[in-house]
């Protein structure tokens, strides 16, 4: 390696750690923040300090153990979210992956069009769809339920998981599909046999996509969902906000422990989420 390209990629590597690491820092301090909240006193809790002169896991206790009338239901309201989540992130695979094989592989006329017309919707801001999709779940009956929640992140979803694994399934040799096909495969064989096994790493990355969209959802979940015993723990945090002496420290704990299982899962599959991504990225 010569001098000059040494310097070059010396000059490349400080440049880049000088930004990742105000944008680290810039992340990781309101993280740092809400745990310290949460491991704070009440009275201490807006102390300004680095470090809290008394830390006490007292605040996780009282969440833990559902002790403050904002918490009754905590636990539930977890559930709630990790089955919505988890739901959101199941349907809407199998909705982007069938949707993604037929216009990719089976060249299903006119399914791209199709495609960028559910594209097209996301010129419409979300929250401008919230008030038609209550409309929607209440002529059908599934306010208050688990599925509303469940199809109204589906459908924000599916467009853009469609979009990622169709681009990801055109970079697939389709001289793979000619040798099953010459071997006698059917189409649902062709599917199970030869396609899945090689999106896998689009199919995660969608997958966790979806589960954490669900996961950080407020606004639908604030809107479809009413009942204490129904809704997502992102609702039940807002409610701290109601109260005219919030107890914040109880807030952060709970939101930091919220935030954890997130963190976790794209922590668990952030190679996944970096390859199947940008897998379609650019169109082979």
């Amino acid at each position: 390696m010569t001098r000059g390209r040494l310097m070059r990629n010396v000059s490349t590597e400080a440049g880049l750690l000088l930004i990742g690491i105000p944008v680290l820092l810039w992340t990781l301090i309101p993280l740092y923040h809400m745990f310290l909240f949460a491991i704070s006193p009440k009275d201490a809790a807006f102390s300004g300090q680095l470090w809290p002169t008394n830390p006490t896991l007292r605040n996780f206790e009282m969440v833990f153990g559902q002790k403050h009338h904002f918490l009754y239901n905590f636990w539930q309201q977890m559930l709630n979210s990790v089955l919505i989540s988890v739901g959101t992130a199941i349907v809407t695979l199998v909705v982007a992956t069938a949707a993604a094989f037929s216009i990719s592989r089976l060249r299903l006329k006119g399914g791209r069009l199709v495609m960028n017309l559910a594209l097209f919707t996301y010129f419409i801001p979300a929250a401008f769809l919230a008030v038609p999709m209550y409309k929607t779940m209440g002529i059908y009956g599934l306010l208050n339920s688990d599925w509303s929640l469940v199809l109204a992140m589906v459908t924000v979803a599916s467009p853009y998981a469609i979009w990622i694994l169709r681009q990801a399934s055109d970079k697939l040799p389709v001289e793979l599909d000619e040798a099953a096909i010459i071997d006698g495969a059917s189409p649902l064989q062709l599917f199970r046999m030869v396609y899945l096994p090689l999106m896998v790493p689009s199919l995660i990355a969608v997958g966790t996509y979806a589960l954490l969209l669900a996961w950080n959802e407020y606004l639908y979940a604030f809107l479809l969902l009413s009942k204490d015993t129904a809704i997502t723990l992102p609702v039940a945090l807002g409610n701290f906000l109601a109260a005219d002496d919030s107890p914040w420290e109880l807030l952060m704990t709970a939101g930091f422990i919220y935030a954890l299982p997130p963190a976790a899962i794209y922590y668990a599959f952030r190679k996944y989420m970096s390859s199947g991504l940008t897998a379609g990225a650019v169109k082979g």
